[in-house]
């Protein structure tokens, strides 16, 4: 989350902490739903794993110290300290581990330079923040906004959700990550919190959507880096990127309906429950998307997949049930057919 997650902190007047806590959850969920859909295309094509991979004790030993600021940044952050305190003391550490890894004196002061000249663009964001939202509350565009998609919604929530998702996006389009979520967080979380959201759970939904501009066409400004980078084609990288990503699109409609999956006004077990069912969901809809599950789907399995993920959207016991039910039937279809062919 960056420099965002700190300008949450002020938005909402709650520990930096707290926020990061409550976004691990829903971010894991992501990187697994990214991990799914490419463990499922890699069995579909049949790519396997690397014979060689590196040592990762050897590979600690050697060069585990270079996690050293990353650990005192975190620490000081836990142990109650200011941000501030923590970057100062992170600092520090960065010119320890630059001096015992041999740096000269002069490539030190080279990358405080260069982290001061990158530490540019979330300071003139950060500055610029009061100005946007006192652009936005005295012209009224965010009431506006947030009254034309409760209106649009109807005061239902999926609905709700889906058209600030649009609108994220939309708005999200090619800027970087601090100053989208800024503005984001002023026109669009306002009509989440009219629909009855937590406004924790409001914020990560239009930032989490907004990050997800940078991957959705006709922008795509990650994509098309990455295509750049790898030297594909830019329009196909940003089609696969936008195709990996969506089977996480899932998550902010599960948190936003049920804050439980934050950890927030939620039992371990009630936790522990959103957790599974979203997982479940995520694979559910890899299997759909990527036409494979634990082998190649049919037409009508997709349609049952993709039918069940939604379901399994929905924070209810019965839709959950009904859902799972659906996985382990196509799971069933695709092992009696793969019995059939060994036979």
């Amino acid at each position: 989350m960056g420099a965002a997650a700190f300008i949450m902190a002020e938005f909402l007047g709650i520990s930096y902490l707290t926020i990061c806590a409550a976004a691990a959850i829903p971010a894991l969920i992501y990187f697994f739903s990214v991990g799914v859909m490419v463990h499922f295309r890699a069995k579909k094509i049949g790519l396997s794993g690397m014979k060689e991979v590196p040592n990762i004790k050897s590979l600690l030993i050697k060069k585990g110290y270079l996690f050293l600021p990353v650990v005192v940044i975190v620490y000081f952050l836990i142990a109650g300290y200011t941000p501030l305190r923590a970057a100062v003391m992170g600092i520090f550490s960065a010119v320890t581990v630059g001096l015992i890894n041999k740096m000269k004196f002069t490539d030190i002061l080279n990358a405080l330079e260069e982290a001061a000249y990158n530490a540019l663009t979330v300071v003139s964001a950060c500055a610029t923040a009061g100005m946007i939202v006192g652009v936005v509350t005295l012209t009224g565009i965010g009431l506006k906004l947030a009254h034309m998609i409760v209106s649009l919604a109807g005061n239902n929530l999926f609905l709700g959700i889906f058209f600030t998702m649009i609108a994220s996006i939309i708005l999200g389009m090619g800027l970087p990550t601090t100053a989208k979520y800024i503005i984001l967080a002023t026109i669009a979380c306002p009509a989440l919190i009219k629909l009855g959201i937590l406004p924790l759970a409001a914020h990560l939904v239009v930032f989490y959507f907004g990050i997800f501009a940078d991957i959705t066409l006709p922008v795509a400004v990650a994509a098309y880096a990455a295509a750049g980078l790898s030297g594909g084609n830019a329009t196909k990288t940003g089609y696969i990127a936008f195709r990996l990503a969506l089977a996480g699109f899932l998550v902010p409609y599960v948190f936003a309906s049920v804050s439980g999956l934050l950890g927030i006004n939620s039992t371990t077990i009630h936790t522990l429950i959103l957790i599974s069912t979203t997982i479940i969901g995520v694979i559910s809809l890899a299997g759909a998307l990527e036409g494979y599950l634990i082998s190649k789907t049919k037409i009508y399995e997709q349609i049952l997949l993709a039918i069940g993920a939604f379901l399994l959207i929905n924070p209810n016991t019965f839709m959950d049930i009904l859902g799972i039910v659906i996985l382990l039937f196509v799971i069933i279809l695709q092992k009696l057919r793969i019995r059939k062919i060994k036979v």
